[in-house]
């Protein structure tokens, strides 16, 4: 089957790809785009994959479902287009880098400079009905996202998995732990973070201070 994903991914995806759970999932997506106000746009579903390719993973940051309001969703977990108002969990992940690095806060709550540089923001489910949280779940999408976790543990090493919430926790079994790290902590949504779950966890300066120990580049969050 042929998907729109970046050539990076093509060898260890492909089996995935041809897998008849991914043929019902794609024909169920096509037909809600066709019938229903769906997002991301269509051409942005692959946008974790095709703006951090597969080489270049440091990081992977697993979120649950894309924003459902118009314009917000980009393809990339937490991110929202350019010139879109901030949601809060994003605004609280901003303070976080604001208080950990000294970084101002920024204007735009577009992830993709992250992903360029190595940031896999894998939502587990990539795609939405507009206005319905979780319409698209267990419908595929998780069995893909989840190979997709499994395949980058197993084919690289030393990569920084960032874990926050119970969901994205759950995500830590998929995990060969002996060769890659992990950071845990509660989840940035406003009802977490005030309760003292995510606010000083200081994932950011801590995934950089990993990278440097293995002689990487750090994110410039």
């Amino acid at each position: 089957m042929n998907v729109d994903i970046h050539e990076s991914w093509k060898p260890y995806l492909n089996e995935e790809f041809n897998k008849p759970y991914f043929t019902e999932l794609v024909n169920f997506v096509k037909n809600e785009y066709k019938t229903q106000t769906c997002y991301p746009p269509g051409k942005e579903i692959f946008n974790a994959f095709n703006h951090c390719h597969f080489n270049d993973v440091k990081v992977v940051i697993i979120g649950q479902d894309p924003y459902h309001g118009p314009g917000q969703a980009n393809g990339l977990c937490f991110s929202v287009a350019e010139g879109v108002q901030h949601p809060p969990s994003l605004i609280n992940i901003f303070k976080e880098i604001e208080s950990d690095l000294n970084i101002a806060y920024p204007k735009s709550g577009d992830l993709t400079k992250w992903s360029k540089q190595g940031v896999l923001l894998l939502n587990a489910t990539l795609t939405v009905r507009a206005h319905n949280a979780g319409s698209h779940q267990k419908k595929g999408w998780e069995t893909f996202t989840d190979a997709v976790i499994k395949t980058v543990s197993s084919n690289t090493s030393d990569v920084i998995f960032l874990l926050w919430g119970g969901f994205a926790k759950q995500k830590a079994k998929l995990i060969d732990k002996s060769k890659h790290h992990i950071l845990t902590s509660g989840h940035p949504s406003p009802l977490s973070a005030n309760r003292g779950y995510w606010f000083g966890n200081k994932h950011f300066s801590k995934a950089n201070t990993i990278l440097g120990n293995l002689d990487a580049s750090p994110i410039r969050w």
